[in-house]
Parts: structure tokens; sequence; C-alpha cells
């Protein structure tokens, strides 16, 4: 058991996933579904980085660790007290990191990508992903419990302000384009 294990944003969302399963054991593809449909709408984290951790977090103690016999020998994991004292102290704690933009529209356009191509695309994107929260929203919504509805609303208004921002940007293309009027 490693004492020393740096955990990471990963770490927390593996502990906190295993954690909510109440007790059963998952394996780490359990994991990239859950995530699907919950924390990878606002932090991806790549397949391997998951697999990765989970056997990380396992050496460290912070999830036992179960193989199958026969068959696939699929590997299953559980949270330990030691990772759910982890988990319990991270959630009190407010966040270390400041926020990263990380759009690949805003990228283009820091390197002069076209803004009326760039804004449409995005605005697609975000008005998509809008109509996903919002179908959400109604499918669950009061049953949802209130950490993960906040999540969800959060989501919601971020989606909300980008299409606002998009649509400056191509309003702005369209004026700067079109030039003054005679």
């Amino acid at each position: 058991m490693q004492d020393d294990l740096k955990l990471t944003p990963t770490s927390y969302i593996v502990l906190g996933l295993v954690d909510a399963a109440g007790g059963s054991e998952l394996t780490p593809y359990d994991l990239k579904a859950m995530m699907a449909i919950s924390v990878d709408n606002f932090w991806s984290t790549p397949h391997a980085q998951v697999y990765r951790e989970v056997g990380r977090l396992a050496e460290g103690g912070h999830l036992t660790e179960r193989r199958e016999e026969r068959g696939r020998r699929r590997r299953f994991y559980a949270i330990t007290d030691r990772g759910r004292a982890a988990l319990e102290a991270w959630r009190h704690q407010a966040p270390e990191e400041h926020p990263q933009l990380r759009d690949p529209g805003v990228l283009k356009l820091f390197f002069g990508g076209e803004p009326s191509v760039v804004a449409a695309h995005q605005l697609g994107l975000h008005e998509a992903k809008l109509a996903e929260y919002e179908a959400l929203c109604a499918q669950v919504g009061d049953a949802m419990p209130v950490p993960q509805r906040r999540a969800l609303d959060l989501g919601v208004a971020h989606e909300r302000a980008m299409i606002a921002i998009w649509r400056d940007v191509a309003l702005e293309d369209r004026r700067v384009t079109s030039g003054p009027r005679a």
C-alpha cells in the first residue's frame, strides 16, 4: 500500500463513482459507462486513464480489487474505508486549481480561424448539448439527487451562456465583414 499516493481529479472521479455504487463492485468498463452519462459532460477523462487509475488506487489501498477466476478475468473494484475517507475530505475542500477553458473553437479563433464558420459550428454543438441537458432535466428532474441536479443546472447555464457568446462572435463577424454602410 502506498502511503504517499497523490490523488488527482481522476482519482476522485473514480472514488466518487465507486462510492456511489453503494457497495457494488465495478469494472473499469462500468466506470466509463457511468462517466459517459454524468461527469464526462463537464470533465472528460480518457478511457486509458480510468483503467490505469483503478489499478493505482487499488495499489494505494483506496480500492479493493477482485479478479474473475474464469472467463474474461475482469477486474472488479470496491471502495475501501481509506478511499471513502479521502473522498470525504476532498468533498469538503475548496478547489485548488483555477478553472480551464479548453474549447477548440476558442483555440481556432486564436489562431485565425474564420469566426463565422467557427461560431456556426460551436453554436450547433452548444445548442445540441443544451437540448440534451434540458431533456435530462425533464426526464429525471426532481428525482435527481440535489448535488447532481446542481451540477446539471450549472451545465444548462453554461450552455446558455456559450450560445450567447458564440452568437455575439457571429454577429460581430458579420459587422466586421460587411463594413460600414454608405
